[in-house]
């Protein structure tokens, strides 16, 4: 039975193919190799989530931990079918650092996980609506890869393809997004009577998505193209704070969305 004390025998495997693969994509008769690399780590890792999901007999996406082992199999699989369909090296590079960092992080603060699901999370909008928000978090994270290279590598700030590349992640991360807030009421309706209730979580989450949506259509003008960029870096510490920093806010000590502990 595959369990917590089983991760480390599956992550020092995912992370060393992932390195593996970024240092072989950079070797132009290597590249089917950094593929397959890339892709067998993902897989290995989904074989321990799939394995915890059948231990705990409930989907690990309640902690902080179990949705850090969500971002990190979606960031590198995004990373993987982005760099399939447009080629840049970079991207599959920055995606598998960044998902291994949340590994490593896993690794060194480890975090008591129960079996157990509160009667608020017991619901069948939880996987979905959990589901669609990680996804568009690697979305956007990756997007955010995106506008940071155009920012400080020369010569990329007027690159269309880039342009072009981070405005489709921005489209459908977005758009899961919205449709992970949207399972999100409905689920708060059937939980706590209401459908929104602007606590800190979710006044954070509309600050997110207002600063996305600020994009989208900032995006229309292109005279101020460095601006709109510098939206994204800035939409995305949004983000992070939606997920991770509100936890330490002392108004959360209330909210409703802070399972945890």
């Amino acid at each position: 039975m595959i369990t917590w004390n089983s991760f480390i025998s599956f992550a020092i495997p995912t992370m060393s193919l992932w390195v593996v693969a970024v240092i072989l994509q950079y070797s132009v008769r290597k590249q089917l190799w950094a593929q397959l690399t890339t892709v067998a780590g993902i897989l290995l890792f989904a074989v321990f989530i799939g394995g915890l999901w059948m231990s705990l007999e409930r989907p690990p996406m309640r902690t902080m931990g179990e949705t850090r082992l969500w971002y990190s199999f979606f960031l590198a699989s995004v990373g993987s079918i982005t760099y399939l369909k447009w080629r840049y090296k970079w991207i599959l590079s920055y995606s598998l650092i960044v998902a291994t960092v949340f590994i490593l992080v896993n690794i060194f603060r480890p975090e008591i996980h129960s079996k157990h699901l509160m009667p608020a999370l017991q619901s069948i909008w939880f996987v979905p609506h959990v589901t669609a928000y990680i996804l568009a978090y690697s979305l956007l994270g990756a997007a955010t890869i995106v506008s940071v290279v155009q920012l400080f590598k020369p010569g990329r700030l007027n690159d269309g393809e880039l342009t072009a590349f981070a405005d489709n992640l921005v489209y459908i991360g977005f758009g899961l997004l919205i449709l992970g807030m949207l399972m999100g009421a409905k689920w708060a309706k059937e939980a706590w009577g209401h459908y929104w209730s602007w606590d800190p979580k979710e006044t954070w989450a509309f600050i997110t998505a207002a600063a996305y949506l600020l994009y989208i259509h900032m995006r229309l003008q292109s005279r101020h193209r460095r601006f709109t960029l510098w939206l994204l870096p800035v939409a995305f510490l949004f983000l992070m704070i939606t997920w991770k920093g509100v936890n330490y806010l002392p108004a959360a000590k209330n909210s409703v969305h802070v399972y945890a502990q």
